[in-house]
């Protein structure tokens, strides 16, 4: 959740919010000298975390904020909530995604600062409900009926309600069971008739069974057959259910995702469970799996004692399936597991606006962070509502060993690193503990995902102007992992290779000579003068960089926060007018043809882009 704020006026109104709603506050940089955020652009950066599919509580005119969201609006039904509200919190409007809690948002924004809450969206003012937002349990099959429907309705036309669903009953209408619309619940598989919204209640569980490598079209065509068999619609679906040794199983996800279902998995013991009601038990499944029905068992573990099958089994060459009915929705995440998700996420040096959308979206997913206490402690208002799992530093395949197990419960879990997660951080870990398979079952089923983010070498680079413009490499001077001939060998190399080389792990207490070693070597192949870039506690308040000569570099100048990036022998320093120093090596092009970059001289893509 975004509370942006544009003065430190608002600052105070919007920790209370952000403190009773999880919320992160963004404030612009010209205006406001606490927030979690800064943001020099109040247009570029409303619209980025609408683009984002934040939701967004911004107070400030609801004129401007229409003004500025107007380019990017495309998908109601996509949309996040937006809010907006006054420095006083006196007044409280959803001016989007009022179904999407949009409305809900707002509501509770109004209860915290005890101010009106403009409600403006037809269906909640007039009937109590949204029509075209059925709740959770429930899919609208045409939507696209939905706006002449209510239409007829708020001019006030009756309506005819058919099928059992409280929210509807609630519904403040004129019923006429003549009517000529209709609102109906059904999980028939036919068209919505002339005046008619087809509500379709979430009943059915699919269970599935597949053989290890079952190709999805196999998966999807049986699925397709067996709800087709029975004649219910598709969108009365409400999960697909299996074995949890089937987590990781191509084909039972590839149906979820083309029903637009979740997955939920189950323990052998927990189908074993249902083997009184099965109508197909298998000697040769329970010797197999422990369990005497896998798609059978699923689909009724799925809907509990109160449901039934609808089709039992069903195989095609590799895969089984069965449906299952429950007498009323059941909400998925209360049904056996989720595939565990691990989230490898690099959030840079820590600063929030150095933090990728996708490593902030990943972590607002997540139910549990895993990490270094301080990287943990770095992502502020972010971390709130979460289960933390701090380690200490120097406790890595501990730490990894941890995240994987968690996920391999059913939870969402955030490994979070510092920098980038795949260089020299604990995204290698990740996948060295895969290769041994010393993990439980589990946690080598899980789903892993990895954010990229800014490691220390780009925030160096970035600090000082454009030192990596051309080809560079990275070496670690710790031997704790690698022995100390490998990394002489390296530094040996990328010196003769006139490389621009990032040092990472330059020094350590114990560690004082590996530096001097590489400073000495690389005097070897370039100038004294080389520009040698120091580079400490980057992006946080104690941040200090420092350009020196290579001829100048004392280890006694470099901690163990420190990057160093030492230039090629074409690397230069250019001075600005305001007498700042700036680092950068040339692309190439200058040496080679004298003058500038040659006209005449083949480029590749990259480098025109770069352009």
């Amino acid at each position: 959740m975004a509370i942006l704020i544009l003065s430190d006026r608002s600052y105070s109104l919007a920790k209370t919010i952000a403190g009773e709603i999880d919320g992160e506050i963004h404030g612009a940089s010209a205006r406001c000298r606490a927030a979690d955020v800064l943001f020099a652009s109040v247009a570029d950066h409303l619209r980025a975390l609408f683009n984002q599919g934040r939701p967004i509580v911004a107070v400030m005119a609801a004129g401007a904020a229409i003004r500025i969201l107007a380019p990017v609006l495309s998908d109601k039904r996509s949309e996040p909530p937006v809010v907006v509200m006054s420095e006083n919190g006196a007044s409280v409007v959803p001016i989007l995604g009022g179904h999407h809690g949009g409305n809900d948002l707002a509501r509770r924004i109004g209860d915290i600062t005890k101010g009106h809450v403009a409600i403006t969206t037809a269906g909640d003012t007039a009937f109590g409900i949204a029509l075209d937002e059925p709740p959770q349990g429930y899919r609208l099959e045409n939507t696209e009926e939905a706006k002449s429907v209510m239409a007829a309705l708020l001019s006030g036309e009756p309506v005819a309600v058919e099928g059992d669903a409280a929210f509807l009953k609630a519904g403040r209408f004129e019923h006429d069971e003549g009517a000529s619309h209709r609102l109906t619940i059904s999980a028939e598989a036919r068209e919505p008739r002339s005046g008619e919204l087809l509500y379709r209640p979430q009943t059915f569980f699919l269970g599935l069974g597949a053989e290890r490598g079952a190709p999805p079209e196999e998966a999807l065509a049986l699925a397709e057959a067996v709800l087709s068999e029975a004649r219910v619609s598709p969108l009365s679906l409400a999960a697909v259910a299996s074995l949890d040794m089937k987590a990781d199983e191509a084909a039972i996800h590839a149906v979820a995702e083309r029903y637009g279902v979740p997955a939920r998995f189950f323990a052998a013991d927990a189908l074993e469970a249902e083997a009184s009601r099965l109508e197909n038990p298998s000697e040769i499944v329970f010797a197999e799996v422990g369990c005497h029905g896998v798609a059978e068992g699923a689909a009724l573990a799925s809907v509990g004692a109160e449901g039934r099958l609808r089709v039992a089994k069903r195989k095609s060459h590799r895969v089984t399936a069965a449906l299952a009915e429950a007498p009323r929705p059941i909400v998925p995440r209360s049904v056996g597991r989720s595939r565990g998700r691990l989230f490898v996420v690099g959030i840079g040096p820590g600063q929030g606006d150095w933090r990728s959308p996708e490593a902030s979206r990943m972590i607002a997913e997540a139910s549990d962070l895993v990490g270094y206490s301080l990287y943990l402690d770095l992502l502020g208002p972010l971390a709130k509502g979460k289960t933390r799992h701090d380690f200490d530093l120097g406790r890595e395949e501990a730490r990894v060993r941890h995240a994987m197990e968690l996920a391999g419960e059913g939870r969402d879990v955030a490994l979070v690193c510092s920098g980038d997660a795949g260089i020299y951080a604990m995204a290698t870990l990740v996948f060295e503990l895969l290769d041994r398979g010393d993990l439980s079952d589990g946690a080598r089923r899980i789903a892993i995902e990895v954010a990229p983010g800014i490691s220390a070498l780009q925030a160096a680079a970035a600090r000082t102007g454009a030192p990596l413009g051309h080809d560079f490499c990275t070496i670690s001077l710790s031997d704790l992992l690698t022995p100390w001939e490998d990394i002489q060998r390296r530094v040996n190399a990328a010196a003769e290779g006139d490389f621009v080389i990032a040092f990472y792990n330059p020094v350590s207490r114990r560690r004082r000579t590996q530096l001097a070693y590489a400073r000495d070597e690389l005097l070897k192949w370039r100038p004294a003068e080389t520009p040698v870039i120091l580079a400490t506690n980057l992006g946080r308040e104690s941040e200090h960089i420092r350009i020196v000569p290579l001829a100048e570099l004392q280890v006694d100048d470099v901690d163990m926060l420190t990057v160093v990036i030492v230039g090629s022998s074409n690397s230069r320093v250019v001075r600005t007018g305001d007498g700042r120093e700036w680092a950068y090596t040339p692309r190439g092009y200058a040496r080679k043809s004298g003058s500038g970059i040659s006209a005449s001289e083949p480029r590749d893509e990259k480098a025109l882009e770069t352009e």
